[in-house]
């Protein structure tokens, strides 16, 4: 199964042509109503499912996912996007009153969400419809203008999301560029008013740099390693269902699957003869009949794949066990199911997001141990704690820090429309989905007006001796209010 084409660079001069005819759109979108944006939303989500079969066909072909995972993982969080912003956009655009405080007494005050303006979408591959279009959603419920680069690695359904694109708006408003690594460098020398990434920490760092250079906000949603920690209480047969389909949706491409297991000793051996029997259900009891399954997608590319199985292959050679699995199919780009014990202190796979479908599992002793070691690795995106005990939910959600947190569940938050999706220093910056991405891609505007009284007269120079006294008896008042 060989690498699909990769979709060509745009030219710089078209990127800055539909970047300089969307000033005007965005300028005008100011004044755009909450009728005019649910309209729009609701065409958008229109189009998109009458493309269900040629989704099918696009992602057969960039990474033979099933036609199941399709609805699930990209078209369904992206028109439950859609219904949430419909149902709650009035709401969200209705300017928001603010009491006057002391020193502003006889003031009117009110926060109003005004659109960003020409918005920057960089989307990853490893889902790219549900990561390039909920935020699309969000922006556009926000009444901004949206350039949006597509990853060129998943070409046949970034040009489905051109066609889609293309079919609901006007480039005036939104439009997709395509290309690689250099159509992304040039988009991120224009001066944004917002830029949305989703993808690795380290590119992360480059896209913040760049929009550095005009003070462009940014979101980013990235990635990072996303500990599951099992105690001894664990329904352990519940864990392992919800963890290894958490691991092998996508054949653990994604960004908030859970990349390692901390396993209480005395229940290890239980917990992992668990979760070989899951996968074992679900995909075939044979190392054959789990590459001929359906079910399981492949991974974007060779070198992926290689990455991978290196990964699997020094992990091997420093001391792990393989309790489930074989060597990688490098031509077919499948990574099988895979479950790792007792592996050495420093191996490389428990330092790297692994975006595979590799589970190392990790006994403990204390939950000491476990705190120390998150909390001596960069924030993850993700933690999820299976536990029934109180006590070592509490301490772990407050002794660690993770963009968000699963109790009992796994990446379930990520589709929970109320709830705030990023990440947290190396794992992300904002936040997204929801009244959250709508906030992203909106400045709250403070907007004051004066009553008929004028008590900051009290603050003209020239500063008296009574202004003097005034000033500071309203500071001490203050300080004991």
């Amino acid at each position: 199964m060989a690498d699909l084409p990769q979709l060509s660079e745009s030219p710089t001069d078209w990127i800055d042509e539909v970047f300089s005819r969307q000033l005007p759109t965005s300028l005008a979108l100011r004044t755009s109503t909450a009728p005019q944006r649910i309209a729009k939303l609701r065409r958008f989500a229109d189009a998109l499912v009458a493309r269900r079969s040629a989704w099918y066909e696009a992602f057969a072909q960039d990474f033979s996912k099933p036609p199941a995972e399709v609805e699930s993982t990209e078209l369904l969080p992206v028109i439950e996007e859609v219904r949430h912003a419909v149902s709650h956009l009035r709401r969200w655009m209705k300017p928001v009153r603010v009491r006057a405080t002391w020193l502003t007494l006889g003031t009117h005050s009110r926060v109003e969400a005004q659109p960003r303006g020409r918005c920057l979408i960089l989307g990853p591959w490893n889902y790219p419809v549900n990561t390039v279009l909920c935020p699309l959603v969000s922006a556009i419920a926000a009444g901004n203008t949206v350039i949006v680069k597509p990853s060129e690695l998943t070409p046949a359904v970034s040009r489905l999301v051109g066609e889609l694109i293309a079919e609901v708006f006007v480039p005036e408003e939104v439009v997709v560029v395509p290309g690689g690594v250099s159509t992304a460098q040039h988009l991120l020398s224009l001066p944004f008013d917002h830029i949305f990434f989703t993808g690795s920490p380290a590119v992360g760092k480059l896209v913040m740099k760049a929009a550095a250079d005009h003070l462009s906000s940014v979101t980013l949603e990235l990635g990072g390693q996303s500990p599951v920690i099992v105690d001894e209480t664990a329904d352990l047969h519940k864990a392992a269902e919800v963890v290894m389909w958490g691991k092998l949706i996508n054949l653990g491409q994604s960004c908030v699957a859970p990349d390692h297991v901390f396993v209480h000793r005395s229940v290890r051996a239980a917990f992992v003869r668990a979760c070989a029997e899951v996968v074992r259900a679900r995909f075939g009891q044979s190392d054959a009949e789990q590459q001929a399954s359906p079910d399981l997608a492949r991974i974007i590319n060779l070198r992926h794949t290689g990455r991978i199985a290196q990964l699997v292959s020094q992990a091997v050679e420093a001391g792990a066990t393989v309790a489930l699995g074989r060597p990688a199919d490098h031509a077919q780009r499948f990574v099988p199911p895979t479950l790792l014990t007792d592996l050495p202190a420093g191996s490389d796979i428990l330092d790297e997001e692994i975006f595979g479908p590799v589970l190392p599992i990790i006994d403990y002793g204390s939950l000491d141990e476990v705190i120390a070691r998150i909390n001596a690795k960069p924030k993850p995106l993700a933690l999820y704690i299976w536990s029934r005990r109180g006590s070592t939910q509490s301490r772990l959600i407050e002794e660690t820090s993770s963009g968000g947190v699963c109790v009992n569940h796994c990446m379930l938050h990520y589709v929970h429309g109320g709830l705030p999706f990023g990440g947290v220093n190396n794992s992300g910056m904002g936040s997204s989905h929801g009244h959250f991405g709508f906030k992203a891609f909106s400045h709250e505007r403070a907007v004051l007006k004066a009553g008929w009284t004028l008590p900051a007269r009290f603050m003209f120079p020239p500063y008296t001796p009574f202004k003097g006294r005034l000033m500071r008896g309203l500071v001490e008042v203050l300080r004991r209010l």
